[in-house]
């Protein structure tokens, strides 16, 4: 994507993980920040431990491999600079609220009468008609995902990362790399929108075709998984480890049951088959703790691992990303750190650091003087 010029009119999360996701691809990405709020919003995002300056560590997540212009659009000069920028770019990402890019003169068919090559990807909260804000957690909530999230017996959970954001962000980037190859068929850019609304539903996945097709309603039940067993269950070692199982068919079962020296197990009525162990679930884990409660965490984690049974033990987030699977992820530039958000092979661009708030303004303005 080297060569593409990205225009990014988008805060928060969903559209910036766009615009760093074509900034890690190659492409020249140019975020518009508005001087009456100091930026993005994010950027005053901080942890009440955090000593950073106006790049706080949620802004870093985002936000790597851009250049940052101070543009105020509700002036005729701010508004001049976009479209300037507009008439040469490839692209738009923008994330306004129904009606809003429009009064501020930044709407698709103003920029396309500039450049009829522009694409144009916008990510709302429920749709392109709809005026309604869109935010993270309150979808979470109504697209059933907190119905979902947290014990049997315990309240509904929004899951601790804006997932419903960052999925509708992966649902645009397939959105917008089909619009690139549309155009050079074309010439011609088009609007791609997506909405966190339908990027949460989409995501449903089994759990909505296990109402769709099942006609069962999912219910809270932890981590375990409602069509599979053992899988997503929990259980300690004899050294306070958590080690998580996801036994994925009988051979699978077996396997685990001949490590932890109980190979009745795959033989009894109640654990003969995934259904059976569904059905049985309680039992059959009251049977697993038993065993994995005799066994230090690392002797059978080596075990599990060398019989190839999908088990680990539950991390944090330091240990995580202090694995080895990491290391070409994470990004650094001083005190900064941050991590790619597209992990596909070969893609290894360096990466300008986060910008400060304006730090290219006059970068930008005086390249398109020249």
């Amino acid at each position: 994507m080297k060569g593409l010029k990205i225009i990014e009119l988008a805060s928060v999360l969903a559209g910036p993980s766009v615009g760093q996701f074509f900034a890690e691809l190659g492409a020249e990405v140019i975020k518009i920040e508005s001087p009456a709020t100091g930026g993005d919003v994010t950027r005053s995002w901080r942890l009440p431990q955090e000593q950073s300056d106006d790049r706080s560590a949620y802004f870093c997540a985002v936000n790597w491999g851009k250049k940052s212009v101070a543009a105020d659009l509700y002036t005729e000069a701010g508004k001049n600079l976009v479209h300037q920028l507009a008439s040469s770019a490839d692209m738009v990402i923008a994330s306004y609220k129904p009606g809003d890019a429009e009064k501020l003169g930044v709407d698709y068919r103003t920029l396309s009468s500039l450049n009829k090559r522009l694409i144009y990807g916008q990510v709302t909260g429920y749709g392109a008609h709809n005026a309604r804000v869109g935010y993270d957690a309150v979808i979470q909530a109504e697209a059933g995902f907190m119905s979902l999230n947290g014990e049997a017996d315990g309240l509904p959970l929004k899951m601790p990362v804006a997932l419903i954001d960052i999925l509708a962000a992966h649902h645009l980037k397939e959105g917008l790399l089909l619009a690139i190859i549309e155009r050079m068929q074309t010439g011609v850019g088009k609007v791609v929108e997506v909405s966190l609304i339908q990027a949460a539903l989409a995501s449903l996945a089994n759990q909505a075709t296990n109402w769709l097709v099942g006609g069962v309603l999912p219910q809270r039940q932890g981590s375990a998984h409602p069509n599979i067993a053992p899988y997503g269950d929990i259980f300690k070692t004899s050294d306070e480890f958590d080690l998580l199982l996801a036994i994925g068919n009988d051979k699978q079962f077996a396997a685990l049951c001949a490590v932890l020296q109980r190979t009745d197990l795959p033989q009894h009525d109640h654990y003969i088959t995934n259904a059976q162990r569904v059905k049985n679930r309680l039992s059959l884990n009251n049977i697993l703790q038993q065993a994995i409660g005799k066994m230090a965490a690392k002797d059978l984690v080596d075990k599990l691992h060398y019989a190839q049974i999908p088990a680990g033990i539950i991390q944090n987030v330091k240990q995580a990303l202090a694995m080895p699977e990491a290391d070409r992820l994470r990004l650094s530039h001083g005190q900064l750190a941050g991590i790619r958000t597209f992990v596909a092979s070969h893609y290894t661009h360096k990466l300008l650091p986060p910008p400060h708030f304006g730090e290219h303004t006059a970068e930008i303005i005086g390249n398109l003087r020249a």
